[in-house]
């Protein structure tokens, strides 16, 4: 799993040469990704479809959601079982219960997000916003370096991607 970065710049030959600063500190084209509302993006690597709809949003959603109602399930069960008095039941769906309270602790908690809606307003103003994907042993590396090197940059946080999915 990678960590996407967030990256708004005011103009596209910022973008421009941001992104050819990065490829030459060995982040590749493919993982540079660039989204733009009424600009010309010539000579960026352009997102993809699923990245400009944000499908990593939907996802999390998802799992979120399947995640809260097998907690509701599990907790309807243990009532149900305990009103029965069948013990096995009861300690089973508490079982359930603690591990989807795990999962959801960790998606909260432990899987950084950011979406694409953070940046909508700056997107209308004609900004250019640069996705970069990086391991985790980078970020802190590509952060510092664009802050330097390209001060006039927006750092918009962090979030996760698969690479094997083109989220």
């Amino acid at each position: 799993m990678l960590r996407r970065l967030f990256f708004l710049l005011p103009q596209v030959d910022n973008a421009r040469q941001a992104v050819e600063d990065l490829a030459a500190r060995g982040v590749g084209k493919r993982h540079i990704h660039a989204i733009a509302r009424g600009v010309d993006l010539t000579g960026l690597p352009e997102a993809t479809e699923r990245q400009k709809n944000d499908t990593t949003f939907r996802l999390e959603w998802f799992v979120w959601n399947t995640n809260l109602a097998l907690f509701v399930i599990a907790a309807a069960v243990m009532l149900g079982s305990m009103v029965t008095g069948k013990a096995l039941a009861a300690l089973m769906s508490l079982l359930v219960m603690l591990l989807t309270f795990i999962a959801g602790e960790q998606i909260a908690v432990r899987v950084p997000n950011v979406h694409l809606t953070e940046f909508t307003d700056a997107l209308h103003h004609g900004e250019v916003l640069l996705m970069v994907d990086v391991p985790g042993y980078r970020v802190a590396e590509i952060e510092a370096y664009m802050h330097h090197r390209h001060p006039e940059s927006v750092p918009g946080g962090a979030s996760w991607t698969v690479d094997a999915f083109g989220l």
